[in-house]
């Protein structure tokens, strides 16, 4: 009797170390998981704070250069005016790189992805601004004669520069958007057997077999969207291939069918046009 119970204790005991053990692996894959956040967030908000002291140092700058302008006629004044000007034009290359890897960033990032993105926003309106206020900055010192004609050129070029980076963004974007719209679009249609030839959709007994079909017969539709096909039938059959166990076709209270996509990736991939005939 007593060696049975021993036995008993010793599987209980290997049971429980073995859920230790497993609950500790979770533990310690969710610790990485931490870390690794952890890590790539220290990282973006270190590039946002050197973002934000070089904004300081040009502002500080820009205050030097106003404290100069004072004796235009000297030269040491002149030295500082171009020394700074140099100065801004550097860190305002900078912030504009560091800005564009921010935007990299924020593409594969999944940390607080809406703050981040307003950040950045805000990080940009605050380089367009800067650059606006040298310009005026160079008007001015234009006009008292300061020769700072080779910065002014590479501020411009800056300033183009942020412009051209929106323009691509935007653009990059909008192909992106579009390409990601196309890939989840599908087609589909539902029809007596009658309907479906009229529109050369089925053709002797097959379907879409000929590219003569009327397209406009069917509707479009958004893949990650929508999901469930009202055929207002109480008879209906897919006539396209689909893979099994990728839908359901169930009848509603009143005994009418309703097609539901339970896997859409599964269910799309044969064929992104879906067939149904109805009666």
């Amino acid at each position: 009797m007593i060696l049975p119970l021993c036995l008993l204790t010793l599987m209980a005991c290997n049971d429980f170390k073995k859920t230790e053990e497993r609950a500790q692996q979770e533990r310690d894959s969710l610790l990485q998981v931490i870390d690794e956040k952890e890590t790539e967030l220290n990282e973006i908000m270190g590039s946002i704070n050197e973002v934000q002291e070089g904004f300081r140092q040009i502002n500080e700058a820009e205050g030097r250069i106003t404290v100069a302008n004072g004796n235009p006629e000297a030269a040491s004044s002149k030295q500082v005016i171009r020394e700074n000007m140099a100065f801004i034009q550097q860190a305002m290359q900078q912030n504009r790189e560091r800005i564009a890897q921010l935007k990299e960033r924020l593409k594969t990032t999944t940390i607080n992805v809406e703050k981040l993105t307003k950040t950045i926003q805000n990080l940009s309106s605050q380089l367009e601004e800067q650059t606006k206020r040298i310009q005026e900055m160079e008007a001015q010192l234009a006009e008292k004669d300061v020769q700072i004609a080779e910065q002014g050129e590479q501020i411009n070029s800056l300033s183009e520069d942020v412009s051209n980076l929106k323009a691509d963004n935007q653009q990059k974007q909008e192909t992106i958007d579009t390409q990601d719209k196309d890939l989840h679009t599908a087609w589909f249609v539902f029809g007596t057997k009658a309907e479906l030839k009229e529109q050369k959709i089925l053709q002797k007994g097959d379907v879409l077999k000929s590219s003569d079909f009327n397209r406009d017969y069917f509707t479009k539709i958004d893949t990650r969207i929508d999901k469930e096909i009202k055929l207002y039938s109480k008879s209906a059959e897919l006539l396209t291939n689909h893979p099994a166990g990728s839908y359901t076709l169930t009848k509603d209270v009143k005994g009418q069918y309703v097609l539901r996509i339970t896997a859409p990736e599964k269910f799309w991939s044969a064929s992104k046009y879906l067939v149904i005939q109805v009666k």
